[in-house]
């Protein structure tokens, strides 16, 4: 079904050729390292060298949980108007439901926003993010960045990478998003995919295959080969978003008559044009997917890439439920009631008590319409199973509507939302405890759903295509692919109504009224004032986090959180309370040391004792977060911000998840260290002197003490490479001090 391949290879009259068979001379491999579709692409938007890049975006995106914070920092480091298209959208807290007027608030402010600085604006409840920038923005050749992790258009042939809000910012001011150029790895796609197998299936048979062993981590990944022509426009964009889970960096498709009638349906033709790497075109990898031998799929809790077919489940129902009920109560610990999943299996059969259908992954119209055809002359029974769907757009719901789909699945039970992200990120459809969810959305990360694992909750959430969920649904809620269902698959065709958003998008991109004043809700709040970095730095350990991956969800959850992301102290309240309840408070002790230690010119007797160490008299205090691999997952910057404005100096890590989460700590001045061996405690002290010096020279060696327990240990703790930009951010304390100066 899937295969990886190590090491160079060369696409050469449609196939595949390892490296060492190809025989090709050194000249040739330059050449065919320029062929690809993503080196075009990159190149055409860097201002820096060949190997550093700098790039430029045509435009960009963001939603209602990230773009109150980016345009306030923004609006700090001298602000004037959006130089490219902005398109702010609302599809995060599109409900309005929690804290009181403070999502709307937001909402207000976007809109004034989108006018005084010439930006687009997407009204709540219209589109999710991405399914809009695929019907507005994207194009074939371009690039755009997001503040979402799932920013991803590269079946639309525009390579596009979600990152944190400080990479949008200097975007925002003229600035480039630098990167050392990427590694760039085929996915040759062959076949057709059977009857019942969907996009969801195939991406995660794809993320399950390069998650874990880091394959792709970073890298942009190309979509070529014979089997992209029997693909829909839908189904690529439905394997494309989900390529966020495998942590490459950003992705490309080659573009055909497919995707020609996709921008023309939509009154952009002249945004198409015709992708293909050159024949010979050099990879650095390969992946190769065997479309007829996809089988459904199902990604089961707590992570995407948990991937396993749906036979090898339903065969090894209990085995396998299992191990899930085991993870979920090494997460719960045992001062609640016990995780409970084997209850759910009732004469060898698993049943599930909930159905998502949603979002940017699985709101589409051929998801949906395929979905109502496999429910027609069935239903989803008055039980305990229900099925909840959201287009992911107006567009689509209307077409849903006017070709007899949105009524056919109301018929069976089905109930029919608005376009949002809710149910990816726990702030719509929260199952029951111990209730068994299966979704067409992105993550399953424990607690993403909405539960609180902090006071006993856990469900559990699988990641299933929409057909599937359909043919569950059909059978009573009893886990089954939907390839054993007997179903009609032709669905009508889809047609694009352009009014809907003719008549209620603000479109301002380009034409800022600096006239126009923003509007301030009451928990709009600026960032507050961050510190350059000092020459010796004292920094205290306040969480270790042993997990083999932390990700962004439990370093500042999702969900109830997102209605105080415009107030950064107000948010930072909630930061690691999923796995450190205790975080905020110490992080708190450290900060007030420091704040005291400014005024009375030296660190208290107090904690010198305790450090037991001779400490410079102008050594700064901070805290830091120790984790094994933080940072997978979400883009969101409050990740980084929330322990920076408690007080955080630093993470120390083996290595970091992701290329954004890396960049988010850098851009709020924080030093992203990584450590050769993990036994430290909270507690613990670092200390590091002249760490300016070794920021600045570049040394990606800073030596250290390690103080435990009264005992000292000379260290060296790595930084990676930084660029000269990065040094100066982190030098400055943070982007918007660097910006001001």
């Amino acid at each position: 079904m899937i295969k990886l391949i190590k090491g160079g290879v060369y696409y050469m009259g449609g196939s595949l050729v390892r490296e060492k068979y190809a025989f090709m001379v050194e000249a040739k491999k330059q050449q065919a390292i320029k062929g690809t579709m993503a080196y075009s692409i990159l190149s055409a938007h860097n201002k820096g060298g060949d190997e550093q890049l700098k790039i430029s975006f045509d435009a960009l995106a963001s939603h209602d949980i990230t773009y109150v914070g980016i345009i306030q920092t923004a609006k700090a480091s001298g602000l004037k108007e959006f130089p490219v298209p902005y398109t702010l959208t609302n599809c995060h807290n599109s409900l309005c439901a929690v804290g009181g007027t403070i999502n709307e608030d937001d909402h207000l402010f976007g809109y004034s926003a989108a006018k005084k600085y010439g930006g687009n604006f997407v009204p709540p409840h219209l589109a999710v993010i991405h399914q809009y920038m695929r019907e507005a923005e994207a194009a074939c050749g371009k690039m755009i960045l997001g503040s979402d992790s799932h920013t991803r258009y590269g079946a639309f042939g525009t390579m596009a990478v979600g990152e944190g809000g400080p990479e949008l910012v200097k975007q925002l001011l003229g600035q480039t998003y630098d990167i050392k150029r990427p590694e760039i790895i085929a996915v040759y796609l062959k076949g057709k995919p059977r009857k019942g197998v969907g996009p969801h299936d195939v991406a995660i048979a794809l993320v399950g295959a390069t998650f874990k062993n880091g394959f792709v981590k970073n890298k942009i990944l190309e979509f070529i080969g014979p089997g992209i022509k029997n693909l829909s426009m839908d189904f690529r964009s439905g394997i494309d978003v989900m390529t966020t889970e495998t942590a490459c960096l950003s992705s490309i498709w080659e573009t055909d008559g497919t995707t020609k009638e996709f921008f023309k349906a939509h009154g952009r033709e002249n945004d198409f044009k015709e992708l293909h790497p050159t024949d010979p075109a050099y990879y650095d990898g390969a992946v190769t997917i065997d479309l007829s031998r996809v089988e459904p799929m199902v990604a089961l809790p707590f992570h995407p890439s948990n991937a396993f077919t749906l036979k090898e489940v339903i065969e090894n129902t209990a085995d396998i439920i299992a191990e899930v009920e085991k993870a979920g109560n090494a997460l719960k610990g045992e001062k609640f009631k016990p995780f409970r999943l084997l209850d759910r299996i009732k004469d060898g059969k698993l049943h599930i008590s909930q159905g998502v259908i949603a979002g940017c992954a699985g709101g589409s119209y051929e998801n949906i319409a395929e979905a109502a055809e496999i429910l027609r002359g069935n239903n989803c029974g008055n039980g305990e199973f229900a099925l909840n769907v959201y287009p992911q757009s107006q567009p689509v719901y209307k077409c849903l509507v006017d070709n007899g789909y949105a009524s056919l699945l109301l018929g069976t039970g089905a109930v029919l939302k608005t376009a949002f992200c809710g149910p990816c990120f726990g702030a719509g459809d929260t199952p029951a405890d111990n209730g068994f969810s299966i979704r067409h959305t992105t993550r399953n990360f424990e607690n993403r759903e909405g539960s609180k694992l902090g006071e006993g909750q856990l469900s559990a959430v699988a990641l299933m295509d929409a057909r599937s969920i359909a043919a569950t649904a059909a059978n009573g809620g009893v886990l089954t692919p939907a390839t054993e269902f007997e179903y009609v698959k032709k669905i009508k065709k889809y047609y694009f109504d352009a009014s809907i958003y003719e008549h209620r998008v603000y479109r301002g991109a380009g034409n800022p009224q600096r006239g126009e004043e923003l509007v301030y809700g009451n928990n709009i709040a600026d960032w507050s004032a961050q510190l350059p970095l000092a020459n010796n730095l004292l920094i205290e350990v306040v969480s270790v986090l042993n997990d083999e991956v932390t990700t962004t969800d439990e370093l500042i959850p999702s969900g109830e959180t997102s209605s105080y992301r415009s107030n950064p102290l107000r948010l930072a309240e909630f930061a690691l309370s999923r796995k450190d309840p205790l975080y905020v408070g110490r992080a708190k002790e450290v900060k007030a040391a420091e704040e005291e230690r400014r005024v009375c010119g030296a660190l208290s007797v107090e904690i010198l004792q305790k450090v037991g160490v001779e400490i410079a008299a102008d050594a700064m205090l901070g805290s830091a977060v120790v984790a094994r691999k933080p940072g997978d997952g979400s883009a969101r910057e409050q990740a980084a911000s929330c322990q920076r404005v408690l007080g955080g100096v630093a993470n120390i890590a083996l290595e970091y998840a992701t290329k954004r989460y890396r960049s988010n700590l850098i851009n709020w001045g924080m030093l992203p260290l990584l450590c050769k061996q993990f036994d430290y405690k909270v507690g613990d002290y670092v200390y590091i002197e002249n760490v300016t010096d070794f920021v600045k020279k570049g040394d990606t060696a800073i030596p250290a003490k390690h103080i435990s327990g009264g005992k000292v240990k000379e260290i060296y703790l790595q930084i990676g490479a930084l660029t000269e930009e990065e040094k100066k951010i982190i030098l400055s304390g943070c982007l918007i001090n660097y910006n001001k100066k």
